[in-house]
C-alpha cells in the first residue's frame, strides 16, 4: 500500500499545482496514448509523479530530466524501452514494468522479448541479438544495473557501437529510472 496520500488538485498549494499542470499537460497527461495513465479517476497523479509533488522544486527538475530522456534523446524507442525494462526488472519496480512493457510493445518489442527482459537472466532470444546496437544497449544496461560501472572492455564496446553521446544518454536513462524505482520502492508506489 502506498505511503503517500494521493494529492488532488484542490488540495495542492500553488507550486504543487504548477508542477501538476506541467506534468499532466505534457505528452504523459490526459489524452496521451500511454497504456499507463498518470492520473487516477480523482485526478491524483500516479507512479513516480505523485512523489514529485512533495518537493516541487526537485520534482520539477526530475520530471524535466525524464521528459528530455523520453522525448529528446536519440536512442530508438526499442533501445530506450529495453534499457528501462532492464532497470525495472533489476529494481523489481512493478509500476515501471507495467508502464514500460506497454511502451515497449508500442515500440515493437515482442512478448517473448518482454518476457526475457522481465526474467533478468543472461539469456535473451529474439531479434535484438541480431541488431548490434540493440544488443549493445541490452548488455550495457545490464552491466550498469548489476555493477554500476563498465569495465574497459565494456566501455570500449559501448563507445564503438553507440558513440559517446548515446552512451551518455544510456547512462543517464539508467540512472534516472533507477532513481524513480528507488523512490517508488520507498513510498510503496505500485
Amino acid at each position: 500500500m502506498s505511503r503517500l496520500t494521493g494529492l488532488r488538485p484542490a488540495d495542492m498549494d500553488d507550486e504543487q499545482k504548477r508542477l501538476y499542470e506541467e506534468i499532466v499537460s505534457s505528452r504523459r497527461g490526459p489524452g496521451s496514448t500511454s497504456a499507463a495513465p498518470i492520473t487516477d479517476e480523482s485526478g491524483a497523479l500516479r507512479g513516480p509523479f505523485e512523489a514529485m509533488l512533495r518537493a516541487p522544486g526537485i520534482g520539477d527538475a526530475l520530471q524535466r530530466l525524464g521528459a528530455g530522456i523520453r522525448y529528446r534523446g536519440s536512442l530508438s524507442g526499442r533501445e530506450r524501452e529495453m534499457a528501462i525494462l532492464v532497470v525495472a526488472a533489476h529494481w523489481e519496480s512493478a509500476f515501471e514494468q507495467h508502464a514500460h512493457e506497454a511502451a515497449g510493445r508500442t515500440a515493437g518489442l515482442a512478448d517473448a522479448e518482454l518476457a526475457a527482459l522481465r526474467a533478468k537472466g543472461p539469456a535473451f532470444d529474439g531479434p535484438v541479438l541480431d541488431d548490434p546496437r540493440e544488443a549493445c544497449v541490452l548488455a550495457t544496461a545490464r552491466a550498469l544495473v548489476s555493477t554500476g560501472d563498465l569495465d574497459d572492455e565494456q566501455y570500449t564496446a559501448a563507445v564503438s557501437t553507440l558513440g559517446e553521446a548515446d552512451l551518455f544518454e544510456l547512462t543517464t536513462l539508467v540512472g534516472y529510472y533507477a532513481t524513480l524505482a528507488l523512490q517508488m520502492r520507498v513510498f510503496r508506489v505500485t
